[in-house]
């Protein structure tokens, strides 16, 4: 990689703007076909959302962020079995009233059957429904769910009889943190998408950090190909001018970047961002010793998803460390790192106290707004050679970005024979 292009004039088959997942993808697929191609990233290094930090011997990923293996693509595009995922159990673990209440699958962890069946977050009906649930979602292909007629997730959830105690202390925090939304508002065809994801697989990260997995994409293709601190200022027809003054002529351009800067950049409709803030905490011991996602059973928050990720991934942390992230759907204004201790000393008392704030992550646009109606599968091709593709185009995910990605550069290559 280089740290910038240089100025002047130059040309190649394509240019893709953004070297996330969806811009790796797309670059793969275009140096397969034999294409010339450059990336021009705007920071200091690959991967757009799926990026970490090296913080004291620590991994903070920015925001926590996890694949699931349940994702088509994910198999397609990565080798998984190098990346030495390290896998969440499945379930969670429910926060109530001074203790927590591990609600599991029982499908695939029957000995969570028990503390499932007790766990105070709705009645013995609501916890059929959920199973029923899983077993409509996960019949059929996956591509299914994203048909038929559309509703905000609160309003399906509602339609299917789940009762506020139900939603509030489990459906939404569970759904709100991985959707980066508290209201569920987010379009039914996502949560129905999402549902099926965990109940297919298992919730990973890499033991090296979720950046490892655009490092191993972007190892398929030339590294000089990609240009790190250089951004796109203007694109005339095909030729992009960069904040380095240079010009790039090409035959097509791939806006790869996240929604709003794609706006921007390319006549198409604004994307609405679901945000997040994120605190990431060293301890000498860990509050719990579950390899599960806390959940806040009150739906209070702030954080709405607490986890120790070091439990699950010890290569997080630095030996005899422990890390713990707080994740907060929609807010990311005020003294996060406050707001985050005083909820989690409710929780765990005055050894919060003693902790290390290592690092606050305030992020504007975590997700593309997917409210109903909620299309998929958008149009990646503007016309006149130009082209745009993310998970914004697709389904707000790891998997969206990806499929979008690949998707596109078969447009691309198509376009450019």
């Amino acid at each position: 990689m280089s740290a910038g292009s240089a100025s002047g004039a130059s040309q190649t088959d394509v240019v893709i703007i953004g070297a996330g997942l969806a811009g790796l993808a797309a670059a793969r697929v275009v140096h397969q076909a034999g294409r010339s191609f450059k990336i021009i990233e705007a920071s200091d290094d690959i991967g757009g959302r799926v990026r970490t930090d090296h913080v004291d011997g620590f991994l903070l990923d920015r925001g926590f962020q996890v694949l699931l293996t349940a994702y088509p693509e994910a198999h397609r595009q990565l080798d998984l079995a190098a990346l030495n995922l390290q896998a969440f159990d499945p379930g969670a673990l429910v926060w109530r009233r001074g203790r927590g209440h591990v609600v599991g699958d029982p499908f695939r962890m029957p000995t969570s059957l028990p503390s499932t069946a007790l766990a105070p977050i709705g009645s013995i009906a609501d916890k059929i429904r959920i199973g029923l649930q899983r077993q409509r979602l996960r019949r059929g292909h996956a591509s299914r769910l994203l048909g038929g007629q559309d509703t905000s997730t609160i309003g399906a959830l509602r339609a299917a009889g789940f009762s506020d105690k139900a939603i509030d202390r489990f459906l939404r925090p569970l759904f709100a943190g991985i959707q980066l939304d508290p209201s569920l508002t987010t379009s039914r065809r996502m949560y129905d998408i999402i549902f099926r994801s965990l109940a297919d697989g298992n919730s990973v990260v890499p033991a090296g950090g979720m950046q490892t997995i655009p490092r191993q994409m972007a190892s398929h293709i030339p590294a000089d190909a990609i240009h790190l601190n250089t951004s796109a200022i203007a694109i005339d027809g095909t030729t992009v001018t960069t904040n380095t003054g240079a010009t790039i002529a090409a035959k097509a351009v791939v806006i790869a970047t996240e929604g709003p800067a794609a706006g921007r950049l390319a006549a198409i409709e604004p994307v609405g961002s679901r945000s997040v803030g994120c605190v990431y905490f060293s301890a000498d011991r860990a509050p719990i010793d579950r390899k599960l996602v806390v959940l806040d059973g009150t739906s209070a928050g702030p954080a709405l998803n607490v986890v120790v990720i070091s439990n699950v991934a010890p290569s997080y942390a630095p030996p005899g460390k422990h890390l713990i992230a707080a994740a907060m759907p929609s807010i990311v204004d005020g003294d996060l790192e406050h707001m985050a201790r005083v909820q989690l000393r409710g929780w765990w008392g005055d050894q919060v106290d003693s902790w290390t704030h290592l690092r606050t992550y305030r992020i504007a646009h975590g997700q593309p707004d997917q409210s109903p109606p909620f299309n998929p599968k958008q149009s990646i091709s503007l016309g006149e050679g130009l082209f745009v593709c993310g998970d914004h185009r697709d389904t707000g995910s790891i998997q969206g970005a990806m499929f979008s990605g690949r998707r596109c550069g078969q447009a691309v290559v198509r376009a450019t024979a």
